[in-house]
């Protein structure tokens, strides 16, 4: 990376909805670790809230948090060199079920002032100051942190269309393009979402996204139990099962299609995905959630990647990750067709709108499947790595100058 291009030497406080200890993989975490090679960086948790701190009181997670808020635990932890993350000390209330406007936005002031109060806390620890503020796309309980926290750069973050889903789409409609417009500037993971961000904020840039591509190109993988014994071919599927993102049908008819083919579904379900018919197909396996770092072996083991997304709000401009996973791996990548996935991936992908074409897809792709291709499909991942993602948000940061 050019010296030009770098921001260094700075201290950055990320926010967002993504807690350090999340199960699954984080853009931001990604962000946060290449911000910490040339800067330090704070990465600030989200709140512990009084309905979670009932509802979920026995999980580990919120037990932690439990802990931390009565005083028994101390809350900021050194990560790595330069990295720390930080569990807040204070709870907040539990406030999106207030339907009025006007209450809910005097009750979420007081929420982030509690939050920034909190942040304040660690920043001193760490002697932070003249900060960056990284929020990744929290609409409401970072609302008020530019004015609050008093960042020398404010930075929204925009990698998911959140206006669709119910928890967001009431007050959030008339918050997040006052929270963009109000940012410094905002940066995108999508060409779509960053168009989105420009309607209110002129400094809204599209700056990609990252893969993990170290544990993603490995000489080799064990082969996981639970695949071992699932013939041959595998048309398999990493990441959360969530009926908002992905076509049971689709993948139904896949199944039905083709009862030779093995359909692996590696991810924790939601109910509707526990509830569906899919289980009663005999070609197709769900594994359940898997740790991060054995993901590669499950991809390893699979013929052709699937990505079979439902065209929604929130899933029409979004960039999966595990779209440069799949072919860190050089796997076959069969997914369904937007207009972000034709601008990014179309060179590299086989894109699909139907069952049909999905299957005629993975037909195509398992016969003309060649080590020729695999490498190209890897040298193209290659280039999404998570300096080149930040790369450009520095370039975005220091446009501002």
């Amino acid at each position: 990376m050019a010296n030009s291009d770098m921001i260094q030497n700075r201290d950055i406080v990320i926010v967002g909805q993504q807690p350090w200890d999340v199960e699954i993989g984080s853009n931001c975490k990604n962000i946060a670790a290449e911000f910490s090679r040339h800067n330090r960086v704070l990465y600030v948790n989200s709140p512990l809230d009084r309905i979670t701190r009932y509802r979920r009181k026995h999980e580990p997670a919120v037990q932690k948090r439990i802990t931390i808020v009565k005083g028994k635990q101390a809350g900021l932890e050194q990560i790595a060199n330069n990295l720390w993350t930080y569990y807040p000390g204070e709870m907040i209330e539990s406030i999106n079920w207030i339907k009025s406007a006007a209450l809910f936005n005097i009750l979420n002031k007081r929420n982030n002032k509690i939050f920034a109060r909190d942040i304040q806390i660690a920043m001193q620890q760490l002697e932070f100051k003249n900060i960056i503020l990284f929020n990744d796309d929290d609409i409401f309980r970072c609302f008020y942190l530019k004015e609050l926290l008093k960042p020398a750069v404010s930075i929204y973050y925009s990698r998911d269309y959140l206006l669709t889903v119910d928890y967001w789409k009431l007050h959030g409609t008339t918050l997040e393009p006052l929270l963009i417009a109000k940012s410094d500037l905002c940066v995108a993971n999508s060409t779509y979402l960053a168009d989105y961000c420009r309607q209110y904020n002129p400094r809204s840039y599209y700056v990609g996204q990252g893969c993990d591509l170290e544990i993603f190109s490995k000489e080799s993988y064990a082969v996981p139990a639970d695949t071992a014994t699932i013939s041959k071919p595998i048309i398999g599927y990493v990441g959360a099962l969530q009926s908002l993102r992905l076509d049971l049908e689709l993948l139904q008819n896949i199944a039905t299609a083709k009862p030779g083919w093995q359909i692996v579904l590696v991810g924790p379900e939601d109910d509707i995905f526990k509830a569906s018919s899919l289980h009663t197909l005999p070609n197709i396996h769900f594994l359940g959630g898997k740790p991060p770092d054995t993901l590669p072996a499950y991809i390893n083991a699979f013929d052709v990647c699937l990505n079979p997304q439902v065209i929604n709000e929130v899933t029409r401009g979004n960039y999966p990750r595990k779209i440069d996973e799949y072919l860190a791996m050089g796997k076959p990548v069969i997914a369904t067709e937007t207009a972000f996935m034709k601008t990014v991936f179309k060179d590299h992908t086989y894109l699909c709108n139907t069952a049909a074409e999905y299957v005629a897809a993975i037909e195509k792709a398992l016969m003309e499947n060649s080590p020729a291709l695999q490498q190209k499909r890897k040298d193209f991942a290659a280039s999404h790595s998570w300096e080149n993602n930040v790369k450009e948000i520095y370039k975005a940061v220091n446009g501002l100058e």
